[in-house]
């Protein structure tokens, strides 16, 4: 018999998930268990590091999110097509193509402290221009994109550093755990923040929305300073030349894993055949169900207290999870919830789905982060959330660019038809192909 492949050996010893097992090793955890390690999980919040530098970011997700209430209705409001709102998506989502790998070195080799603060205080100019052009009445759409441009570089440069942070400030074991809050928090912005912008939309309009963003990036820019080391590289990173060859090998250390592979495939997928739905949600509401901005408000709310379901269930997965399985399948189960909501001919429905939805796709992405960050040493951890963020981003940028001409072609129902049927197709198609190759590697093994 031929020998396992080491780097699949060295993955199953890591995460304990391996090919063809059940989703959880053994059995579920009876109901006392999973809510001791529920209990457990939460104990991480209390923390000094990990809770403040979770609360910094709730409060710059809460931020974000009022901006983008704001920012794809004021587009329609100023005549915007929904073609235009697919590339202001792809405009903040695109440059991950180009430079998210160079940010992955970036978090690896450079000082991440300086990293993180640096883009930080540029993406917070942002929101504060679009507040001074709203002030003097001179707002137009084209501005509102190059400005996402300027968040979707920085973004792609610095993303790998902030989502090695998780993994820098909490033990290995603690990995998940501190992922899945991490989610909880994200998911918990997108109910509040979604509920901030209904209330100043309807007193400020959408320039308090803006001014909300711009002021919620000053709590985490000082945690930042705070929490992070002057010099925040990894101590085998120091003193260590960045050459493109070094760059290629960590990446083909990673992608040659066939889990690691699968997952990061599983996600660029999902990214851009269903992660549309939130990108032209204003559409469906505005177009297929004649609602306001407080109806849209709401269904983003819906998907946040899904993020949350999603996370929460999380926090009571073991961590001898099989996070490759239950990525697929929750990407899976993602694009037959996004082909519903386009057919559905009641607004409260379309609530309902889109809680489920924000549930898997949490369950799913937050399952592949995990799987990285947990096989990625920290040697690698910046590289793998780099190539972890070019899936999620870069997929997303292809997806809301080619569903905005869908749309405008086909119209919005008819575009997110189509949109969750292949996304339901491309991940059975991946599914079969990653369980037909963990056959064929256990025979030989």
């Amino acid at each position: 018999m031929a020998p396992c492949d080491p780097r699949e050996a060295a993955y199953a010893r890591i995460s304990g998930g391996i090919a063809g097992r059940p989703l959880w090793s053994g059995r579920m955890a009876p109901a006392a268990e999973a809510g001791q390690t529920f209990r457990k999980s939460l104990r991480l919040l209390g923390t000094r590091r990990f809770g403040t530098f979770w609360a910094a970011n709730l409060l710059s997700s809460i931020g974000t999110w009022a901006q983008q209430v704001a920012e794809p209705w004021l587009l329609l409001n100023l005549g915007a097509s929904p073609l235009i709102l697919g590339i202001d998506a792809f405009a903040m989502n695109a440059p991950v193509w180009a430079l998210t790998l160079l940010g992955g070195v970036l978090a690896d080799r450079a000082d991440r402290r300086r990293v993180i603060v640096v883009f930080q205080s540029i993406q917070m100019a942002c929101p504060t221009v679009i507040v001074i052009l709203l002030l003097a009445g001179s707002v137009r759409p084209w501005m509102i994109v190059a400005l996402s441009l300027v968040v979707g570089v920085t973004d792609a440069l610095s993303m790998p550093s902030f989502q090695s942070i998780v993994p820098s400030i909490v033990e290995h074991d603690q990995i998940g755990t501190a992922i899945a809050l991490n989610s909880t928090q994200f998911n918990l912005s997108r109910i509040l923040g979604p509920a901030l912008a209904g209330v100043l939309m309807v007193w400020t309009g959408a320039l308090g929305c803006f001014a909300a963003s711009a002021f919620s990036y000053v709590p985490f820019i000082l945690v930042a300073l705070w929490i992070l080391p002057r010099r925040g590289q990894t101590p085998e990173a120091l003193g260590e030349e960045v050459d493109p060859q070094s760059l290629l090998s960590g990446i083909r250390h990673i992608t040659r894993m066939r889990n690691l592979r699968g997952a990061l495939l599983t996600v660029l997928a999902t990214s851009a055949l269903a992660g549309p739905l939130i990108t032209f949600a204003p559409v469906l509401v505005r177009n297929a169900f004649h609602a306001n901005v407080t109806h849209f408000s709401g269904a983003l709310g819906a998907f946040g207290v899904g993020g949350i379901v999603g996370a929460g269930s999380l926090l009571t997965v073991g961590a001898d999870a099989d996070w490759r399985r239950l990525c697929s399948r929750a990407a899976l189960a993602y694009g037959i919830v996004v082909a519903l909501a386009a057919i559905v001919p009641w607004f409260p429905l379309l609530i309902g789905l889109l809680v489920g939805a924000g549930a898997l796709m949490t369950v799913s992405s937050a399952s592949a982060n995990t799987l990285l960050q947990r096989t990625a040493g920290p040697r690698l951890r910046g590289q793998s959330a780099s190539l972890y963020m070019l899936a999620i981003r870069g997929g997303r940028s292809v997806g809301d660019l080619m569903t905005g001409i869908s749309v405008n072609l086909f119209g919005i129902r008819h575009a997110l038809l189509m949109n969750g049927i292949l996304a339901v197709l491309v991940q059975w198609a991946l599914e079969r192909t990653w369980a037909a190759k963990a056959d064929a590697g256990r025979r030989s093994s």
